[in-house]
């Protein structure tokens, strides 16, 4: 039986740790380093960076944020946003992340795929899919934090990304991403079953059941999980943002977390032994 993996998403926008709804509306939470750290304390087998913003940019702003981590969190780090080039992808493995997660450019040029997974080992090369479900119920895949319409079928994509050479893939639901509702257990389900290397499940979690969930019955190896594990941080921790950049009224105000049910990374893999299902503890 295969050992899933538990991956803490920090999604970052100039010093700040932000999290957003649907990949938007961002609030700022806090300072990225003191999650980190938390995560890395409570059991995290990975952690991801996505520079939000590096698409206005058309760059990675993450280097000095992942130069620090790496000195003190001893679990492979992924980073991704903005990354176009192999050179881009060269630059952020030099200063300490250990995987990269490609999405825009790769989109525009999925020859990206096979050159960096050649050049850096396929194990380095993560490809992220932002799927929004439409109308008539299809499944297309987006960039830009769900923004960009690029017409791709996801499951395509999907298998397509498979043969390239990708190491991974990361699935996110857009319209789930951030609600709480639970996975779109279709669109991991559908992937994992297209594919030969392993699934990140991202999006929509909002209790560690529904972790399990998408674990068992979605058949990914992996759950990659933002608000479960930030609030939890904020609900026993000091939160403070690095400076008044962004919208910080959440730390302000009196906290509600609406549908979401804040556990610790220890909770979940505790809730995933008891389901049978193998993790690093």
């Amino acid at each position: 039986m295969k050992t899933v993996r538990i991956i803490p998403r920090l999604d970052i926008k100039g010093p700040n740790l932000v999290k957003g709804i649907h990949l938007e509306g961002l609030r700022v939470l806090g300072k990225p380093a003191d999650f980190a750290k938390y995560y890395y304390e409570q059991g995290a087998d990975e952690l991801m960076f996505m520079d939000v913003v590096a698409s206005l940019y058309e760059r990675n702003s993450l280097h000095d944020i992942i130069s620090e981590t790496a000195k003190k969190i001893f679990i492979p780090i992924t980073v991704g946003g903005g990354l176009r080039t192999i050179s881009d992808i060269k630059e952020v493995l030099r200063v300490g992340a250990d995987k990269v997660c490609l999405n825009t450019a790769v989109i525009k040029n999925p020859q990206l795929i096979k050159d960096s997974s050649r050049m850096f080992g396929s194990s380095t090369i993560v490809v992220a899919i932002e799927a929004i479900k439409e109308g008539n119920g299809k499944y297309l895949a987006y960039t830009d934090n769900g923004r960009e319409y690029t017409g791709v079928d996801v499951f395509e994509w999907a298998q397509k990304i498979d043969e390239l050479g990708a190491g991974e893939i990361v699935i996110t639901s857009v319209d789930r991403e951030g609600t709480g509702q639970g996975y779109d257990m279709e669109l991991i389900s559908k992937v994992s079953s297209l594919v030969s290397i392993p699934v990140i499940a991202h999006g929509g979690p909002g209790n560690k059941q529904d972790v399990v969930k998408g674990l068992k019955e979605g058949h990914a190896d992996a759950a990659m999980i933002s608000s479960l594990f930030h609030y939890d941080f904020i609900k026993n921790n000091e939160s403070k943002a690095s400076d008044d950049e962004g919208n910080i009224e959440f730390l302000k105000q009196k906290r509600s977390f609406h549908t979401f049910e804040p556990c610790s990374i220890f909770d979940v893999k505790k809730e995933l032994t008891t389901n049978q299902i193998e993790c690093r503890i």
